[in-house]
């Protein structure tokens, strides 16, 4: 579905650990590296978007995870021009995108990114909430960051509910140095 101004709607995807780590995953044949995400269909709503992406790109089922959170509105990013396909019908500049924050009930070993005709994804690690910000190409940087920044106390209030205090106090250490990175790569 592309709107009007040229965005695709789009869900992304941060799931998360009981450690608080979250789940970063390679794509198929490239050293890049993102969360999972993807289009919704003109019949579905988001959150019906979310579980087939889920499913298909990484393999777990509904049941497998508990929906932390969402982000308010849409978040907005455009393409490079190199890569907007101006000839197609519409053309699309951009992504406009729900994110929702996960956490996974199901054993690792759950997931499975094989598992549909055309994977995306070759590899995956766990990594710190905020080390993706750093990481990410350039053009979706800023949507990452408000993504993350939204969905922050979804995910502190359930570490707070599982984990130690030192490790809430790492999480806040390294978002004030992943957002000062990226400041310092800006400038």
């Amino acid at each position: 579905m592309i709107d009007a101004d040229g965005f695709r709607a789009n869900v992304g995807i941060i799931l998360t650990n009981d450690a608080g780590r979250v789940f970063w995953a390679r794509r198929i044949g490239q050293n890049s590296w993102q969360f999972p995400q993807g289009g919704i269909k003109p019949h579905e709503t988001a959150e019906q978007a979310l579980f087939r992406e889920l499913q298909e790109e990484v393999g777990l089922s509904p049941s497998g995870v508990t929906v932390l959170g969402v982000t308010d509105g849409w978040l907005r990013y455009k393409l490079p021009k190199k890569l907007i396909r101006y000839n197609s019908h519409p053309v699309c500049v951009g992504q406009k995108q729900k994110w929702f924050l996960l956490r996974l009930t199901d054993d690792e070993s759950a997931i499975e990114m094989s598992g549909s005709p055309k994977p995306e994804f070759d590899g995956w690690s766990w990594v710190n909430y905020w080390y993706p910000l750093s990481q990410v190409v350039m053009f979706k940087r800023e949507v990452y960051r408000s993504a993350l920044r939204q969905l922050l106390p979804h995910h502190n209030r359930t570490l707070q509910a599982s984990a130690k205090p030192t490790l809430i106090a790492e999480l806040r250490l390294t978002e004030t140095l992943a957002v000062k990175r990226a400041a310092d790569r800006r400038a």
